[in-house]
């Protein structure tokens, strides 16, 4: 069935509840009047309340009513906060260098509003000492708390320890935060000119820079192209 309201011609219906264009109630008159009207303004009498008793019309142009409608369908789009849940598995005998590495993907996933599942994974002995797996998850939501807290407590799945962060800030914040942060860098590149776009990315590469001893371990990482780039 089509969603699209009936227009002019298309309205079978004796008498209508009429609204003029600047929103004024007109009251009910008869379709031939409502129509006379739509082409002395010529605007469209487009039907807006099917189910009332008499409908409810309004004389409005519709070919800009239903462009306006689809540009704040695609604002609204835009703005839309999706729910994601990244995953970063960690062993329970980690070094201290592959933690770092790997809380710092955790900082980042919470810094974009996502929530983050830690899975610690046990392999032989390791799963008669479980209390290694906790104290590891208990220290990495220590490590992030300013930017995330635990959402799921630690629980074993089998032959793995599961905990589930979530982040402080919403995702629309985290969105618009991005998009501030964007303009700034755009606005500083204009203003600034002569700075060369490798020094540019030669910073974003050392924010992002991912040891390669623990490549195997971040791509388990759930993560969109960027983050996986980042390994």
């Amino acid at each position: 069935m089509s969603t699209e309201p009936r227009i002019n011609d298309r309205i079978r219906v004796p008498e209508v509840r009429l609204v003029g264009p600047s929103g004024e109630q007109v009251g009910i008159v008869p379709l031939a009047k409502a129509l006379e009207l739509a082409q002395e303004y010529d605007l469209d009498l487009v039907e807006v309340a099917a189910s009332a008793r008499p409908p409810v019309c309004k004389l409005m142009d519709y070919g800009k009513f239903k462009y306006e409608s689809a540009m704040k369908a695609r604002e609204a789009r835009k703005n839309q906060a999706h729910t994601v849940i990244k995953e970063m598995k960690l062993r329970p005998k980690i070094d201290p260098h592959d933690y770092d590495t790997k809380k710092g993907h955790v900082v980042r996933f919470l810094k974009q509003g996502d929530k983050v599942k830690i899975t610690i994974m046990f392999r032989g002995r390791e799963q008669s000492r479980p209390e290694l797996g906790y104290r590891l998850l208990q220290r990495l939501a220590e490590d992030v708390a300013d930017l995330g807290f635990v959402e799921s407590n630690p629980k074993q799945d089998g032959r793995n320890m599961i905990m589930v962060l979530g982040p402080h800030k919403k995702k629309t914040e985290a969105m618009a935060e991005a998009r501030e942060a964007q303009a700034a860098r755009k606005a500083e590149a204009k203003a600034n000119p002569g700075k060369s776009q490798n020094a540019a990315e030669s910073e974003f590469d050392d924010e992002n820079l991912v040891d390669e001893d623990s490549v195997d371990e971040v791509e388990t990482v759930e993560a969109p192209a960027e983050a996986r780039a980042d390994a």
